[in-house]
């Protein structure tokens, strides 16, 4: 069993360029997969691979400027959910694109799972799913609002034209993981909003450690990387990616005659031209190719 490990920390790196090479190194090492970014304003990502692999690259990371505090969220997989490791510089460590948001300098208020569900049924708070679009819909709590972005970048300018709405009411927030709640928490904070909560360790925290009977979830939790979707308890769920359009499918959209393997869902149909399908054609070609020679070689 392979262990996959969720982080994020905010921190000032004056240099993270001189931090990617070492990082990437101690990764790949101890056989560690998965994808890294780096940024002036800190670290996020998600990584796999053995209890003592996992445990070095944590370890090298909070060795990082800033980075003691470092928390994480664990899971669990069969198989390899990472075909590589990846290790990427970017401006922001989640792209909000509101420079002057700054979740070190201050966040919400941080609500434990196991007091979340009295937060959020509270009749003057108001909760806000801070995801995009894809991931909504196939899971979100009861009662949530749905912005409906379609990236992150979206939300500051969704909150400016509907911040009415929410006029004498607490705003509480969630996310998978938490990253994206300490920004949206720390722009709503710049904006006037006195009372705001977030879920500490996000949904991924909620689903380990409320039990389903319990819980005020509904549906799967979408991830990034190759299981696609946790359910209660962090079980893989039963999602599969559209290799095209890379939205969620659940098996029922797989049965739909828009679907095509690798090349197009009912979702993305008219978002590309025939070229482009031409294109997804032959890569899921080359796909089962490689598949075919792979299982041969193990035989």
């Amino acid at each position: 069993m392979l262990i996959v490990a969720a982080l994020y920390h905010f921190t000032r790196f004056t240099n993270p360029a001189a931090l990617r090479d070492p990082l990437l190194t101690v990764c790949e090492a101890h056989g560690i997969r998965g994808t890294l970014l780096l940024a002036g304003e800190g670290i996020n990502g998600t990584i796999a691979g053995n209890r003592a692999g996992i445990d070095r690259v944590l370890a090298h990371i909070r060795s990082l400027p800033g980075c003691t505090e470092l928390e994480w969220k664990e899971s669990s997989a069969e198989t390899m959910p990472f075909g590589r490791m990846k290790i990427r510089l970017k401006q922001e460590i989640v792209t909000m694109g509101q420079p002057d948001v700054d979740p070190a300098a201050s966040v919400g208020h941080y609500v434990d799972p196991a007091e979340w569900n009295a937060l959020i049924t509270a009749p003057d708070v108001a909760v806000i799913d801070t995801r995009n679009d894809y991931e909504t819909g196939i899971g979100t709590f009861e009662g949530a609002v749905d912005p409906g972005t379609k990236t992150f970048r979206e939300f500051p300018d969704w909150w400016r034209q509907n911040a009415h709405r929410f006029h004498n009411k607490r705003i509480a927030m969630f996310c998978t993981g938490g990253i994206r709640c300490e920004k949206s928490t720390n722009y709503l904070l710049s904006q006037g909003v006195t009372e705001v909560f977030h879920l500490k360790g996000g949904i991924l925290k909620y689903l380990e450690e409320i039990p389903e009977e319990e819980s005020l979830w509904q549906g799967e939790c979408f991830v990034f990387d190759q299981r696609v979707s946790l359910t209660h308890g962090l079980g893989q769920g039963r999602h599969i990616l559209c290799h095209a359009c890379r939205r969620p499918l659940a098996p029922e959209d797989r049965a739909r005659p828009e679907f095509e393997e690798g090349v197009s869902c009912h979702r993305c149909l008219h978002e590309y031209d025939a070229p482009d399908r031409a294109r997804f054609r032959e890569r899921q070609r080359q796909f089962v190719l490689a598949e075919k020679r792979a299982a041969q070689r193990e035989d």
